[in-house]
């Protein structure tokens, strides 16, 4: 059996962030759109999963058609079992990350970001698997005292700190 390892780019539209994580249930669509609804009511979203047997579809919701398809797109290149993926706009990951981790099916979260992102899969033949979540870029040093002001700085600013 061959096995090929790929990177695959995912569409990250203006303003967007992207959350990508693994689940295990033909459910799992309606389960996040309330776990995201109910947490964010401003929140607009898309949610696509790659269903791993029986019809074998991607499986989609949301509120916003828009990110519905960008969703579907993303679950497209990936094409792995149980993965999700979900475009949000007008609300942050960390709004709505807690929901989701205690959604039933929900088995783990990869990434959670604005960044670009390439996902790493590896190709079996009738099987893929995410391997990895490529999130941003590598660092370029480490903070000095002026980078830990500004940090702070900012997150009192955006209120997340008082």
């Amino acid at each position: 059996m061959s096995v090929r390892i790929e990177s695959v780019e995912l569409p990250m539209p203006e303003g967007v962030n992207v959350i990508i994580g693994r689940a295990h249930f033909i459910k799992t669509v309606e389960d996040l759109y309330e776990a995201l609804v109910t947490s964010c009511p401003s929140l607009k979203f898309g949610i696509a999963f790659c269903e791993a047997s029986g019809k074998r579809l991607i499986r989609k919701d949301g509120n916003d058609e828009d990110l519905i398809k960008v969703a579907v797109e993303a679950c497209k290149r990936i094409a792995a079992g149980h993965v999700f993926v979900v475009y949000l706009r007008d609300g942050w990951p960390i709004n709505v990350l807690n929901a989701i981790k205690h959604v039933q099916e929900v088995v783990s979260i990869d990434a959670a970001t604005a960044n670009p992102v390439k996902v790493v899969v590896t190709d079996l033949g009738e099987q893929r698997a995410l391997l990895g979540v490529a999130d941003g870029f590598t660092p370029l040093g480490v903070e000095g005292d002026d980078d830990v002001r500004e940090r702070k700085e900012f997150l009192r600013k955006i209120g997340y700190k008082r």
